[in-house]
């Protein structure tokens, strides 16, 4: 253990024994020991269902509750802790299909996720397939795991494929509120196969019922709606300030005058001067900030945190930033620590070369690599979406070790994927929302609290959330540490492709009657007659501007989808901007290279650049025609008042990709692309999905089918060939 700082204040170190008093706040307000042994449990009705034995479980009341619903032929939406035992309802699903000679799908909202589940799923015994864009193994298998994505689709492309399927499990069913996704949810439960039975799971929707009795509207079925709240292992929420310390949510007040008085003491809001030497002191100077160095007059709050959080041996501890270089910064920062002792490093650099060796990986070629090694050696890690998925998925094998101690990660480390850790602390409460920094929503604070907390070998999770000085006012803290979450509500936005298949398959009156299956139609039924009649006719009136759009486009008319239409069809995601290019001759005579940066930048968007579609310099001829062509459709859209047009090619990695498809390297790729790697692999993964579906549609044998192709072939090798790290690992 190291050496006490000094530098720490008797506020922090003020509490090592339950006999102490700390300086400032009375001991139960600093309450980091007790908050992992007498968190207070939720207790729920006696009331239990007969016995059920599974897999070597007795399942419990709500297990049972399920397992029931499912041999009477129900739909099941079950909300349950993180940790609770949801899994285990999806499989009894699994096995029932299974046992009568039929199918079930297994869903989630990412491919990680997916993977982890076809992993998960095999070591059972039982026959797995996976589906997730990336690669497809065994699409017939009696259980095939993919993204929600690939099965909305796979409903409009071919119906018929789930003609022996008994179950779909949604896992994350609180997506259907997701603002970008949400509707692919919805379209699926609407309009999947009516023999298809369902199986919602999630950790916490608020409007349980209300969503419970829009499935029964849509689904033949009934219905068991099933609610669990406690959790296996509690969780106890704390709150850290630099002026008070740790303390609970009740002593939120007396840490507001704490802050109040060491702010009059110190004169830190004594004037301009008095600003700016408080903030200097904490953060150093916009110079040092620009350049990403902060430069550390006395302890940083969130260091004296760690500290006692290592010094009362609550580690190892998920550190959640919204930032992907305060992730980097902070880890950096914590590698000093002695987390780990000489048998301990052993064993990182032993199951480092393991892992290497395992997925093929040459550290002394990979600067990122031997990066990973030098923290994890700290007993410390960063993950964050830029990183390359092969460097992602090391710190995530390191980490499940119990090797690291420490791991900086941002939200996307918290989405289904089960690795929890004793302690979680939040960095901050407030992110980017796409628009402006806001407080984040329970629910997405509860994903993350919730990997606090393992099973087995913790009473109990510590959740400690770190304060600015604001924040002691104006965070919604009683929202967050009540397990109170938003309710969900309708995200439905037909796509061209979905409006285009259901056109296809209802016609214009079909696809209007379509809306009024979907859940913003049933949560718009509150409200008086009239209220509800105007937003019904608010909804028909954008799809019907959508089909006007694309009626004037050339995609449709009264007797069905016309060539443009048709192919638009069969493509899943950008398909208006595919059909674009196809239609107006912009990939004729394009090359391999070209056509690899064409498709890329019809994905590409530059998360840290103002200027949206990449013009920083006049575009060759080739990448005008290309962006002329999707500007067609756009005029159309936009003479129609369309709010949210298609977007437009972004060129800002072109020369990342053609250096790339040319046999480039990593380095130079992300030199190139002025973005983080893991973003470009990304963004190039998915332009592989999109050629692979074009080459398709324009047959193999043609002359582009050819060089689309021969494209796939040139860009999907090394850090980019997921389906090759896949069959590594």
């Amino acid at each position: 253990m190291p050496a006490r700082d000094s530098r720490v204040p008797r506020r922090l170190t003020g509490a090592p024994s339950c006999g102490q008093r700390p300086t400032e706040l009375p001991h139960r307000s600093f309450p980091i020991r007790e908050a992992v042994c007498d968190a207070a449990v939720v207790h729920e009705p006696a009331a239990e269902p007969a016995p059920i034995r599974f897999k070597g479980y007795t399942l419990n009341p709500f297990q049972v509750e399920a397992a029931r619903a499912i041999e009477t032929g129900k739909n099941v939406l079950l909300a349950a802790p993180t940790g609770s035992g949801k899994t285990l309802v999806a499989e009894y699903a699994i096995e029932h299909a299974v046992r009568a000679g039929r199918r079930a799908i297994y869903t989630s909202p990412i491919k990680a996720l997916s993977n982890q589940k076809f992993r998960d799923f095999k070591q059972d015994g039982l026959r797995v397939g996976l589906m997730t864009g990336d690669l497809t193994l065994d699409p017939d298998a009696p259980l095939v795991i993919m993204t929600t994505e690939i099965f909305r689709n796979a409903v409009f492309e071919d119906p018929q494929r789930f003609r022996d399927t008994d179950f779909a499990i949604f896992d994350e069913v609180h997506f259907v509120d997701d603002v970008e996704r949400g509707t692919v949810w919805e379209e699926s439960l609407i309009f999947a196969p009516e023999h298809v039975r369902f199986v919602g799971l999630s950790a916490t929707i608020a409007n349980l019922h209300e969503f419970g009795r829009w499935i029964r509207e849509v689904r033949t079925q009934e219905l068991a709606v099933i609610e669990h709240t406690r959790r296996p292992v509690p969780l106890s929420h704390r709150l850290f300030h630099q002026d008070a310390g740790v303390f609970q949510l009740e002593q939120r007040a007396r840490a507001v005058s704490f802050h109040e008085r060491a702010v009059a003491r110190e004169g830190r809001h004594g004037g301009r001067a008095g600003r700016r030497e408080r903030e200097r002191s904490r953060w150093g100077d916009k110079r040092e900030r620009a350049q990403g160095r902060r430069i550390a007059y006395g302890p940083r709050p969130y260091v004296l945190l760690l500290d006692e959080l290592q010094h009362r041996q609550l580690l190892p501890l998920l550190y959640f930033c919204f930032s992907r270089k305060e992730c980097e910064i902070k880890a950096e920062r914590s590698m000093g620590r002695r987390l780990l002792d000489r048998a301990d490093r052993a064993r990182v650099e032993a199951l480092f070369a393991d892992i290497c060796a395992r997925f093929e990986l040459q550290p002394d070629q990979d600067p990122g690599l031997r990066g990973i090694l030098g923290r994890a050696i700290a007993g410390v890690g960063f993950h964050h979406a830029g990183m390359l998925p092969i460097h992602k998925e090391v710190v995530e094998r390191l980490f499940t070790s119990g090797l690291l101690r420490m791991l900086f990660t941002t939200e996307t480390f918290a989405l289904g994927i089960n690795m929890p850790a004793r302690t979680v602390v939040f960095d901050l409460l407030r992110k980017f929302d796409g628009v402006q920094m806001d407080y984040m929503r329970a629910r997405d604070y509860l994903q993350m609290a919730g990997r606090a907390g393992r099973q087995g070998l913790d009473k109990s999770g510590l959740v400690i959330s770190i304060l600015e000085d604001e924040d002691l006012t104006a965070a919604p803290l009683s929202r967050y540490h009540s397990g109170k979450v938003e309710p969900i509500t309708s995200r439905f936005n037909l796509s061209y492709s979905t409006i285009l298949n259901l056109y296809d398959r209802l016609g214009s009156k079909g696809l209007l009657a379509a809306y009024d299956r979907s859940f913003a139609a049933f949560q718009s039924q509150t409200g008086t007659p009239a209220t509800r009649a105007k937003k019904k006719a608010a909804a028909h009136a954008a799809l019907s501007l959508r089909m006007q759009v694309l009626r004037d486009a050339g995609y449709l008319d009264d007797q069905g989808l016309l060539p443009r239409g048709k192919l638009a069809q069969r493509i899943n995601g950008y398909e208006i901007q595919v059909a674009e290019l196809l239609f107006g001759g912009a990939l004729e005579g394009m090359d391999l290279h070209a056509l690899a940066g064409t498709f890329t930048a019809l994905i590409h968007e530059d998360r840290r650049r103002a200027d949206p579609h990449g013009h920083r310099r006049p575009l060759g001829p080739g990448m005008k025609a290309v962006t002329d062509a999707v500007r067609r459709f756009i005029a159309i859209e936009t003479l129609h008042g369309v709010s949210q047009p298609i977007k437009e090619p972004d060129w800002g990695i072109a020369a990342a990709i053609d250096s790339w498809s040319r046999g480039g390297s990593v380095e130079d790729l992300e030199r190139l692309a002025h973005s983080d790697a893991g973003d470009v692999v990304r963004t190039l993964r998915m332009a592989i999905q999109m050629m692979r579906q074009v080459r398709i549609s324009v047959g193999g044998k043609t002359q582009l089918g050819a060089r689309l192709e021969e494209a796939i072939v040139a860009v999907n090798r090394d850090v980019v060939d997921a389906k090759r790290q896949f069959e590594l690992g």
